[in-house]
């Protein structure tokens, strides 16, 4: 049965739905859900800092359950977004029922589309990594497989990383230059593989050529089919799933720095260089997420044998806890900043 508690990451899609099929007082609700009540139970519910032994390890790879479970969230998340868009369009609502279920859509895209797809990206698997890019589409976040997996897994905890927070860098200032930076990085890193495979950039293998055709071909589909409402919806809702994953690329690595060595080239990745939760809840919904140095240190290991290192660096709250404190900086520096060794703090 402890198999199943990933189950509760399709609690959020089932709050969303309940939030677009009954409006009203319930439009919010997967907000309450997801910022509030979440953030409770984790305060709650123990932290289990327990790894697997190599035995569990062997027959939890061994059990495809665990993998479909991230499967059924390519429905479910397409599912909802054109449930959302055809309530937005086609029934009586308020202004701010509208607001509401673009949150609950937008939330669903970061944490079962773009999270999931995290997941899906670092496979082997040619047909899940198609999966994972497919989970991207509607979150208009195609370019987050190259830049992540050949930018922020090289780079990460160091300044030439756009997706690793400054030490005293506000989560606001962060979602702009982690956006922009992110996007022209992974122009920058396709361009080059381009370039060592000796391919043009009208190449059939420019992939961030398609990203933009399959995202544009997206919305043009949804403005079609659904009009100008449904086309503001969709690109709204895209936003919130985008701010949610940078907020929480802002609190995965926040103030952490890898030193330079003496040949002048940064130190390996460690597992001191992300922080890690071990809180139950936050690591249930997300897929394991938080143990966020375990996956740095070996980024094709699947999420249900992710451990965790005493060397790491600790989240005092749960990730769905935390991105609520970073909303609030002067909040967040006095809890983490104290956190960072002083070490990786620049003068």
């Amino acid at each position: 049965m402890k198999d199943l508690k990933y189950l509760a990451a399709f609690s959020i899609p089932i709050v969303a739905f309940i939030s677009i099929y009954f409006k009203g007082s319930f439009a919010f609700l997967t907000v309450i859900f997801s910022f509030v009540i979440i953030p409770i139970l984790e305060l709650i519910f123990p932290i289990e800092t327990e790894n697997l032994s190599s035995e569990d390890v062997d027959h939890k790879l061994k059990k495809k359950i665990f993998d479909w479970l991230l499967y059924l969230n390519l429905p479910i998340v397409y599912g909802l977004v054109f449930f959302g868009i055809y309530e937005a369009v086609n029934t009586p609502i308020e202004t701010y029922e509208l607001i509401g279920i673009i949150f609950s859509v937008g939330i669903v895209l970061g944490v079962n589309g773009i999270n999931v797809a995290h997941e899906l990206g670092h496979r082997k698997s040619t047909n899940e990594r198609f999966l994972g890019k497919a989970l991207l589409l509607p979150a208009l976040y195609m370019h987050f497989y190259i830049e992540h997996n050949f930018g922020h897994h090289l780079h990460a905890a160091t300044p030439e990383d756009p997706a690793t927070a400054r030490y005293n860098q506000s989560v606001y200032s962060f979602w702009f230059t982690s956006v922009f930076r992110q996007y022209l990085k992974a122009w920058k890193i396709q361009i080059k593989l381009l370039k060592t495979n000796k391919k043009g950039f009208f190449s059939v293998k420019n992939d961030m050529f398609w990203y933009v055709l399959l995202q544009i071909g997206y919305l043009m589909t949804v403005l079609l089919f659904f009009g100008s409402i449904g086309l503001l919806f969709s690109i709204s809702a895209a936003i919130v799933g985008i701010l949610l994953l940078e907020s929480v690329n802002y609190i995965e690595h926040y103030g952490l720095l890898r030193l330079k060595t003496k040949s002048g080239r940064y130190e390996r990745v460690k597992e001191m260089h992300s922080w890690n939760s071990n809180h139950v809840i936050g690591r249930i919904v997300l897929y394991e997420l938080t143990r966020h140095s375990d996956h740095h240190f070996k980024s094709s290991k699947k999420y249900q044998v992710l451990d965790c290192h005493d060397e790491s660096p600790q989240m005092p709250f749960g990730y769905p806890t935390s991105v609520v404190l970073a909303m609030v900086p002067p909040l967040w520096f006095s809890i983490m900043n104290k956190r960072v060794p002083k070490e990786m703090v620049l003068d």
